[in-house]
């Protein structure tokens, strides 16, 4: 009498896979500090966090807005987008779906996707942007292509694109 067994072979192959569960965090408040002074401060109403062998993911599914702090915590610019996700791995934070950013000055950014590199500081994206300066002279500029510090005091834009124009106050207004 012979007997044997079968097994699928999917069912075989899978159980050498790790199970990566998901934690989920609701109206999250979180700081982000360096040298130990507080840098920003983020707010989501959901937060999911996985970990795999590349590191842990961090997700804001349902928007996120983040204020950027001077070393007296007073806010010197905010962020808003629908999604956001972290890799430990990249030190980076992508930034997606109506993302906006504005500093105390009254210059904003409006992307579709951004990056928010942790370590330098800094917004880059190779998107469409437009960008809204108030000071001195009123410009809006739409490019593609864009890196800057948190605070779009030194922006940088690939290629602007015609369209983007400069409202020149009178000259009596400067100062």
């Amino acid at each position: 009498m012979f007997t044997a067994c079968e097994n699928d072979i999917n069912t075989v192959k899978n159980l050498g896979k790790k199970i990566v569960g998901v934690d989920e965090a609701k109206n999250v408040e979180s700081y982000m500090s360096q040298n130990g002074k507080t840098k920003a401060k983020l707010i989501a109403p959901s937060m999911l966090l996985t970990q795999d062998e590349y590191g842990k993911k961090i997700e804001y599914p349902k928007t996120l807005r983040v204020d950027f702090f001077d070393d007296s915590l007073h806010i010197q610019s905010k962020l808003f987008a629908r999604y956001g996700s972290y890799s430990e791995k990249d030190s980076k934070i992508f930034l997606k779906d109506s993302v906006i950013v504005f500093n105390v000055k009254g210059d904003t950014l409006i992307s579709k996707e951004l990056y928010w590199d942790q370590t330098t500081q800094r917004f880059s994206t190779d998107k469409e942007v437009y960008i809204s300066n108030s000071q001195p002279v009123r410009q809006t500029l739409i490019g593609i292509g864009f890196s800057s510090d948190q605070n779009l005091t030194d922006v940088h834009i690939g290629h602007v694109k015609p369209g983007s124009f400069f409202i020149v106050p009178d000259s009596s207004t400067i100062k």
